[in-house]
């Protein structure tokens, strides 16, 4: 055999498909050292053991079982007809041989060449298809590796957001905790405006009250001091009683105007539900009017209308209930006559 006619039968001598003599050509030849046919048979060997890997797995028949259990077990002692006696197995290739054993004369050189073009074709075959199988197979590792690198990627990004959020809700919680505190706030201070706004008006009040006493206390002055002017005015001293000695009062009498003005010091402050009554007496006492105290125990009053005050004879003044009565009724504190 040439060298090409080796060369082209190490593909069936990688799948073990070669006759015994021409098995033993290939093999001397390959211990002759022959580099080229040893790198083939290397790359041969490597895509046979794919092969497997890309054939779709074929149940096998139910009577195979029965056919291998069923058959007659190998006598002691007894020699086999397919190899000769003295050998304890078959030699490496002998496989084929044994199961496939040759019914035909050995076949010619085309016959040889076209078996092995058969056996390239089915290399070459396997080899695409562990190739696409490895390809597909690296493929889907990458897509499986990007896949997983994405699912990293929104895991983290995930993982800062529920980050991101606890932070807003913590912020959250406390500008409502502040919003509290200032609504509580603002509240105090509104009580606070509506006490002083209140206050205000109390001082406005006293300060109308005050500014409408001060305005009569002028009047009443002016009065008083046109009474002193007018040299026709009487005057009347009433001196206190047993029930208030230290006190004391004048009246004055303008016959003119049929005005007069009561000023009384001293008087002992009044009971609550009580005023002071002015009496003028001539044959029954008549009520000229009531007053009350100020804070210096001071009283005040203006008689705008006293007529007939030539006929009275005594002027008293009593405690009486508030707003007066038509007769006195309390005892007297001041008294005084012309």
């Amino acid at each position: 055999m040439t060298h090409e006619e080796l060369e082209e039968a190490v593909p069936l001598y990688a799948i073990g498909a070669l006759e015994r003599s021409e098995r033993q050509a290939i093999e001397a030849h390959l211990l002759s050292g022959c580099a080229a046919c040893h790198a083939a048979l290397k790359d041969y060997q490597t895509v046979a053991s794919l092969l497997p890997f890309g054939l779709t797995p074929a149940t096998p028949p139910i009577t195979l079982k029965a056919k291998i259990m069923s058959a007659p077990a190998p006598v002691p002692g007894a020699i086999e007809l397919d190899k000769p006696a003295g050998r304890s197995s078959l030699e490496p290739g002998e496989w084929m041989n044994h199961l496939f054993p040759p019914i035909a004369p050995a076949r010619s050189w085309p016959f040889r060449l076209a078996m092995g073009f058969a056996g390239l074709v089915i290399v070459v075959g396997g080899s695409y298809l562990a190739w696409l199988s490895y390809t597909q197979s690296t493929q889907s590792s990458g897509e499986i590796q990007q896949l997983q690198a994405a699912v990293q990627q929104a895991t983290s990004r995930v993982t800062t957001l529920q980050s991101d959020l606890q932070q807003r809700e913590q912020t959250v919680g406390t500008l409502k905790t502040e919003l509290d505190q200032r609504a509580t706030e603002v509240a105090e201070l509104r009580d606070q405006l509506l006490q002083r706004e209140a206050e205000l008006d109390d001082v406005r009040t006293q300060l109308a009250q005050r500014e409408s006493s001060m305005q009569r206390l002028a009047r009443q002055n002016e009065e008083f001091t046109s009474f002193f002017k007018n040299p026709s005015s009487k005057v009347v001293s009433l001196s206190g009683s047993e029930m208030a000695k230290s006190a004391g009062a004048f009246l004055l009498f303008d016959p003119v105007t049929k005005k007069a003005w009561l000023y009384a010091f001293n008087l002992p402050a009044l009971p609550s539900g009580k005023v002071y009554q002015l009496w003028a007496i001539d044959d029954k006492p008549v009520s000229a009017g009531v007053f009350g105290l100020d804070t210096g125990q001071k009283g005040r009053m203006l008689i705008r209308n006293l007529p007939e005050f030539s006929r009275m004879k005594k002027f008293a003044v009593t405690v009486e209930p508030d707003g007066g009565l038509p007769q006195p009724t309390g005892a007297i504190y001041l008294v005084g006559q012309i």
